[in-house]
C-alpha cells in the first residue's frame, strides 16, 4: 500500500479542498519565504554595491536565489487563493469522508493509518494521502468492517477498515 510524493508543486489555480491544518501550513511556508526573501534582497543590495555585477558571483547567486523564492511565493499565493478550507469535523456517520483518519488491516495482518486530505497537504510520513490517490478513492464512502481492494504496484490486495475517526486518534 504505497503512496507517492508529489514531485512538483501544484501551481494551478484549480480549486480544491484543504483541511484547516493544511491551510495553516501553507500560510506558514509563505511567511517563512517572505522573511527569507527580505534577507536575500538585502544580500543582493550589498553585493550590488560592491561594483561590477558581471563578475560578482555573490550578486548572481543571490539574484537567482531571490528569483526561486519569488517563484515559490507565486505558486503558494495561487494555491492559497484557490483552495477551499473544509471547516469542522467530517460527518459522524461512520463512513470515510475527506478529513477522516482510517485504520486498515491488510491481508498480512499489518495495520496502517491514513488521513484523507487535499493534494496540497499530502505527507507520506504522517500517512496523509490525497483524496485523489487510489487508496483514498478505495476508502471514500466506505465504513468500518468493510473489506476493500487496494491498488498497489505489485497488484491489488485486500484490506479491512478497522476504524474510522473524525478527529485525530491518540
Amino acid at each position: 500500500m504505497g503512496t507517492r510524493t508529489r514531485k512538483r508543486p501544484d501551481d494551478s489555480r484549480e480549486p480544491g479542498p484543504i483541511t484547516p491544518e493544511g491551510y495553516a501550513a501553507l500560510e506558514r511556508q509563505s511567511q517563512e519565504l517572505w522573511k527569507e526573501s527580505r534577507v536575500v534582497a538585502d544580500a543582493v543590495a550589498v553585493a550590488a554595491a560592491e561594483g561590477d555585477r558581471s563578475e560578482n558571483a555573490e550578486y548572481t547567486y543571490s539574484k537567482l536565489r531571490l528569483g526561486r523564492i519569488h517563484g515559490k511565493l507565486r505558486i503558494l499565493g495561487n494555491r492559497l487563493e484557490a483552495v477551499t478550507v473544509i471547516h469542522g469535523p467530517p460527518p459522524a456517520d461512520g463512513k470515510v469522508h475527506f478529513g477522516c483518519w482510517v485504520d486498515l488491516e491488510d491481508e498480512t495482518g499489518e495495520e496502517h493509518r491514513y488521513r484523507i486530505v487535499g493534494p496540497d497537504e499530502t505527507d507520506v510520513a504522517r500517512g496523509w494521502i490525497s483524496f485523489h490517490a487510489p487508496v483514498a478513492k478505495a476508502l471514500l464512502g466506505r465504513s468500518e468492517d468493510d473489506e476493500i481492494l487496494l491498488p498497489r504496484p505489485r497488484g491489488e490486495t485486500t484490506a479491512t477498515i478497522t476504524a474510522v475517526h473524525i478527529t485525530e486518534p491518540s
